[in-house]
């Protein structure tokens, strides 16, 4: 997410990009009694990601250059997050979206939420809207939970259903990400009756690197062979590997890129070399 000062010189000429995330550990801590489950979590920000780029309407219509495949129009994070922003400014201008996509679907790295942000971000400026980062974030929680952090634009301790965020300093690192040919739906695995709902809480001033766990990874790996063969054979090479989200992305953190490429090599496995942002 482009910082403050790099979005004043931005126009609708210019992209926008839209990273992704690890969750370096994820516990679920409980469940509020709307069904919806309390999360710790640290987001760490990617130099790898989704680009967007946005062409203005003379009316207020919101259209896709290339819509994602299997998703509806109506249903697409982008053009839910620019029509959200409409209703809640009482905008009146349009806006084309085309977008670059490089992050998988389906993989626990937040692509569509990322996307969902950078749209209100981008058109917040664009449309010379001046909504404060604060009052972006509570619209982005109306569009998902990672939604908001994408928003704030930092590495971040999440609390909450994801909405109370904490800024966290983070070492250099660089990550090697496995991609398991398989798409995870998130409902599915936070609807599971063997996840763990009550791992104990932790303060983020107590958290250092490598601390916790992915309570969501053992009901994925259950359920999906496939990514529980590749993380365990990741780990042969990297202990340290674990599952991000709700999967299927595997990812271990390595300290430069030419680690993570000699760590490639020794994997059959679909990869790419991530530098933290």
């Amino acid at each position: 997410m482009p910082r403050d000062k790099d979005i004043g010189r931005r126009d609708w000429r210019s992209v926008w990009p839209a990273p992704a995330k690890l969750n370096l550990f994820l516990h679920v801590v409980g469940r509020r009694a709307d069904g919806f489950h309390l999360l710790q979590t640290l987001f760490r920000f990617l130099d790898y990601g989704d680009s967007l780029r946005f062409s203005p309407r003379a009316d207020a219509q919101i259209t896709l250059a290339r819509p994602l495949p299997g998703v509806l129009p109506e249903h697409d994070l982008c053009a839910r997050a620019a029509r959200l922003l409409q209703r809640e400014s009482g905008c009146g201008m349009g806006a084309h979206i085309t977008l670059k996509k490089r992050i998988p679907m389906g993989g626990g790295l937040g692509g569509g939420s990322s996307d969902a942000a950078t749209t209100l971000v981008a058109l917040n400026h664009l449309w010379r809207l001046h909504l404060p980062r604060h009052r972006l974030q509570e619209i982005a929680l109306q569009l998902g939970a990672d939604v908001p952090v994408f928003v704030f634009g930092q590495n971040a301790f999440a609390e909450g259903v994801g909405e109370r965020l904490t800024p966290m300093r983070l070492p250099d690192a660089c990550y090697l990400l496995v991609f398991p040919p398989v798409a995870v739906p998130t409902a599915r695995i936070f609807a599971h009756p063997d996840l763990r709902r009550d791992t104990p809480g932790m303060s983020p001033v107590d958290w250092r690197p490598g601390c916790g766990h992915n309570d969501l990874e053992p009901v994925v790996c259950a359920l999906y062979p496939q990514i529980d063969a590749q993380l365990a054979l990741l780990r042969r090479h990297a202990p340290g590997a674990r599952m991000s989200g709700s999967g299927s992305t595997l990812f271990a953190e390595c300290p430069d890129r030419a680690a993570a490429r000699a760590l490639s090599r020794k994997l059959p496995l679909r990869t790419a070399i991530a530098p933290a942002a």
